[in-house]
């Protein structure tokens, strides 16, 4: 057996694990590297292992930096089947839509403005290409054993982090390999805490905050704090957070702050498509998160959802105080 570290390693996104033995090769995560100038121009460099040569990829959870790279492995060759849990699936659309919709209007953009050294400047990857992923996917509940082939088998496990985020066990050659993707807090608010590992011969761990502890803050009382005192002097909140997730973790406590007459009755604005669209996925998925399907429709009636850019400019240039969720 071998392990390639292609991503992930050196640096904190582009998560890519190859697990090669006789039998089958297996990618754990296909993530885009994101950052600096010369971390993105690696995911313009061809793998060191062909993409039809990969048998299987099997994905943690649906942020880019771990499913990002889908469609040039696609579009390179790979033909395999691609295993998430349902909520992953369902992100990873939104994700990898997204991601090529940008990829291709900043190709636009360079060829209008002359800016690119390229010519023309083409996006790393297309809409088009992108749903070319969608068809090889492959929904796998959690804690479920999936035979890969007479010797090779794995698993998911919940690992918090984000709706459908899952730790892999897998079984190869006799040894267990735990993949850890990105794990969550024990105490997040929406998310139940993380299955801790029962056995393994080697552990991969995601170790991005690893050399940090958690504040020991409230949250409820800080955003409190920082709405009422922004009130008080007729200012507006703006919060800018990552769509996928974070907006319904700050969209439930707000939504406890006004069950309990804490912060004053103005409007409370949601302006991210991305993460109304996530929105779905939560009332669909309620195994996987705490709340019931009428907690998750009475917190949305609080909030104002805005996706279209005309609505975006006018709560702008609206002087009534409010509180505006964006990303």
């Amino acid at each position: 057996m071998k392990i390639h570290f292609l991503g992930g390693a050196g640096t904190v996104t582009g998560s890519k694990t190859l697990v090669e033995c006789d039998e089958l090769s297996i990618l754990i995560d296909c993530g885009l590297f994101q950052g600096v100038k010369a971390l993105r121009e690696l995911n313009r460099v061809p793998l060191p292992y062909l993409p039809k040569d990969i048998d299987f990829v099997i994905l943690t959870h649906g942020h880019l930096d771990h499913c990002g790279w889908l469609p040039k492995l696609v579009n390179e060759g790979f033909e395999g089947k691609i295993f998430c849990t349902a909520p992953t699936k369902e992100i990873t659309k939104l994700i990898l839509l997204d991601s090529a919709k940008i990829q291709e209007e900043e190709a636009e953009k360079a060829n209008k403005e002359y800016y690119s050294k390229h010519n023309p400047a083409l996006p790393l990857y297309t809409v088009e290409e992108a749903n070319q992923v969608f068809p090889l996917i492959r929904i796998v509940d959690k804690d479920i054993d999936v035979v890969l082939s007479e010797t090779i088998s794995f698993s998911f496990f919940y690992a918090s982090h984000i709706l459908g985020a899952c730790s892999i066990s897998l079984q190869v050659e006799g040894k267990t390999l735990v993949f850890s993707g990105d794990v969550g807090q024990d105490d997040d608010v929406l998310l139940f805490p993380p299955i801790k590992p029962k056995k393994a011969d080697y552990v991969f761990l995601e170790s991005t905050y690893g050399n940090r502890l958690h504040k020991g803050n409230d949250p409820l009382f800080d955003l409190e704090l920082l709405i009422n005192n922004t009130y008080n002097n007729g200012g507006n909140v703006i919060i800018p957070s990552f769509a996928v997730e974070r907006v319904q973790t700050v969209m439930f406590l707000l939504w406890q702050l006004k069950k309990e007459d804490r912060i004053p009755n103005i409007p409370y604005i949601i302006d991210t498509p991305m993460g109304i669209n996530v929105l779905h996925v939560f009332q669909e998925n309620r195994n996987w998160h705490k709340l019931n399907y009428e907690e998750c429709v009475e917190m949305s009636k609080m909030f104002t959802l805005i996706s279209d850019y005309q609505d975006t400019i006018v709560a702008i240039y609206d002087n009534q105080p409010k509180s505006c969720h964006c990303s």
